[in-house]
This record gives structure tokens, sequence and C-alpha cells, in this order.
């Protein structure tokens, strides 16, 4: 198994999606496919690579139809102008999507079938909203049986497709409170105001022309999320979107969002002979199924199995990045791996920052291999929960 390292990590500003209201989301007027191929020819610069070196196209995306039809992944690079010779593929693992798309390039690197891999992910929640999805009755319907059959009755369907309820369910399992989810989620906020304050996240953001709804063009370069004057008192007003007398709120949950990110993985050795400076080398991988009813859960035995291949142990990990589709499974996380809050998503989470599903499991690494570099760590882990009932996690190192 030869060693595989990133190489390159590039994504846009992450926008406040508001499907009900397109004009309010600063990238209304691109569609997702239009954000993604404004990322590829520009990270492929920077590393310094000819496109025709790249041996694979990886996207992923959680809902691949309507504007984020691929074609089998080969619209972007057709969009970008890469060369034809490229293969390329599609993947849905929901918000591990990209992460997966980063596995399958890992792999395919380390047993030599390829030396050069391009992953990217995408996702616009305003322009291909999840209203698409809505059980039996959306433009995406799910299989009658699950919902109606007897047979079938212990998915508790219902539950598990909304992960909201998800999340409510995996609340009442444990022994969290609302407060400590809304502390979270200010925590996070107030993280990711500091990173952009600190300029960190200038290094991984490429500024996007975006028409805006009155003809005027904004350049978006700061994920438009964050809000640096969160604060308890006003989170803890918010009330439950999912369950009348649930926890889960607006402000303890991440938004909806649009936006894109691309990765650039490499065989060790060919970046040695390019003389290229890798972000981080990828030392394990995982994934694993869980009950879908509580998705949440879903990084833990994922994170596990990675440290086994890795030969670590949570102790050994300097930073983590998990994924704050909800700050329950944040919470859940840390406390099931014993672990210390002050390792984890020190630069704000998906609460604040933004979760574009396909695109963040790159966004949660990418950002991951900075931290390393920007602190000092050598061993970080990125892990998301995946709707469905799954959860993804990479380990990397320092270089």
């Amino acid at each position: 198994m030869r060693e595989v390292v990133i190489c390159g990590y590039l994504r846009t500003a992450i926008s406040r999606s508001r499907p009900s209201e397109p004009g309010r989301d600063v990238f209304h007027k691109l569609r997702a496919d239009d954000l993604l191929t404004q990322l590829l020819p520009e990270l492929i610069q920077r590393v310094g690579i000819e496109p025709k070196e790249i041996d694979d196209f990886i996207v992923g995306s959680a809902v691949g139809v309507s504007e984020q039809w691929t074609f089998g992944g080969r619209d972007p690079l057709f969009l970008a102008n890469l060369p034809e010779t490229i293969p390329a593929k599609f993947i849905d693992q929901q918000c591990g999507s990209s992460m997966a798309a980063v596995h399958v390039g890992f792999l395919e690197i380390a047993t030599g079938q390829a030396d050069i891999v391009l992953a990217a992910g995408m996702e616009h929640m305003t322009r291909v909203p999840m209203t698409l999805i809505a059980g039996t009755s959306g433009v995406i319907t799910k299989n009658k049986k699950l919902f109606e059959d007897e047979a079938y009755k212990h998915w508790d369907t219902p539950t598990s497709t909304n992960m909201g309820l998800t999340a409510e369910k995996l609340f009442s399992l444990t022994d969290f409170t609302r407060e400590d989810l809304d502390r979270w989620g200010v925590r996070s906020h107030q993280l990711a105001a500091r990173g952009l304050e600190e300029g960190f996240f200038q290094g991984e953001v490429l500024p996007i022309r975006a028409e805006q709804e009155d003809g005027t063009v904004m350049i978006v370069d700061k994920d438009q999320s964050i809000r640096a004057k969160a604060n308890y008192e006003d989170m803890a007003k918010l009330k439950p979107f999912f369950k009348e007398d649930g926890v889960i709120t607006a402000g303890n949950a991440s938004p909806l969002n649009a936006g894109a990110s691309s990765m650039i993985l490499m065989a060790k050795e060919t970046a040695e002979k390019k003389g290229l400076k890798p972000l981080a080398t990828i030392r394990s991988i995982g994934f694993a199924g869980v009950d879908p009813t509580i998705m949440g859960v879903g990084p833990i035995p994922a994170t596990r199995k990675a440290l086994a291949k890795a030969g670590l142990k949570a102790s050994d990990i300097d930073f983590w990045e998990v994924n704050e589709a909800f700050t329950i499974v944040s919470l859940h996380f840390i406390k099931e791996m014993g672990i210390d809050p002050a390792k984890v998503n020190v630069m704000g989470g998906s609460t604040a920052i933004g979760h574009p599903l396909g695109a963040t499991g790159i966004r949660l690494l990418g950002t991951l291999a900075r931290i390393l570099d920007w602190r000092g760590g050598r061993y970080g882990c990125a892990n998301a929960c995946v709707g469905g009932g799954q959860g993804v996690a990479t380990i990397i190192e320092r270089g």
C-alpha cells in the first residue's frame, strides 16, 4: 500500500440558503456546478500540476438530481474545460459524499491504480432544496413499502428520513440538556468568528463573483452563516423546529447552505518527485452503518475503525473535526470517545460555518489539515454522521 498525501485544498465560501426566499442566498444565481467548476482549474494551478496528469475525478453530492445531476461526474469536467481523458465518478453518501470521494481516491492511489486524484463535493440547498425529498410524495420518492409495509416497520422510516427527528431521538438517549446544545452552538459561532477575524479561513476560500437579486455583483469570500454576536440568551429563546416539545432549534443545528469544495490527492512518491510539500498524509479511513433513527451516532464506530487501522488511540489525536449537523452529535461523540472538548472544532463547526451536505466532508478534512499546520498538531481526525444511518471518518498526519 502506497502512502497518500493531500497536496491541495480549496473551497468556496458557504452561503446561507433560503429555498422559500432564494434572493437572500448570495449564490442564488449560481448553480452548484458553477461554484465547483470555478474551484477546479484554480486548485490545479495552485498545486502546480498539469490537468492531463489527473487519473480520476470523483465528485459527491447528497441530492444528485436536477441541477446537481453530473452525467456520471463528467459535466463538471466539461464546465471546467479539463481534458476529456480524465475519467469521472459521482458519489452519494449523503453528508459524507465528498469524504467518500476522498476515500475512493485514497484507495485508488494506495493500491497503485492512480497517482493523482481530484476529489470534490457540492450542494446548493436553495436551488436544489431538501423538499425534493418528501417521503412518498416528493420529486424524489422512497418506496412506499418502507413507510407502509409491516415487514419494514422496525426501520421507523418516518423518523429515519427526518434528520431533525433522528437528532431528537439521540438527545433523548443521553443526559445532555437543551442548554448544553445551545452553549455548544454559541461556542461554534464564537470560534468561527474568531477564525474569520484572524484570517484563518482566507487560506482555503476562493472568492467568488456572484450577481445579486438587484443586479449588483458581490465578491463572496466569507461564510455567510457565522454570527459573531451569537449569545446564549438569544439562543435559548429559539423554538424547537422538529417537535413541539423538542430541543433541536435553528441555533443548535446546522443551517441550510450552498457551497463547493475540492482536494487533490497524490501518491507520496509522486509528490516527492514533483517537489511538492503536502498538507497532510492520509493515515486511515473508516466507515460504518448504524441504526438510521439515531444516525448521529455514526461517527463513533467509523472513527473507532479508522483509529484501529492507523494503530492509534483517541488520545493520540491532537485535533478533531466532528461535523455539527446537530450539536448533540458532537457532544455525544466527545462523551462516548472520552476526548477533550477543547480539541474539537477549534475554528468553529458546521453550526456556524455551514453544512452544504455533499461539500462538507472535504471542508472538514481540508480545514483539519490546515489546523494541524496552524496549531502544530501531528494527528487529526475528521468525521461526520450520515443520513440513513452511517458514519465516515478520516485520520491524517501533518505533512
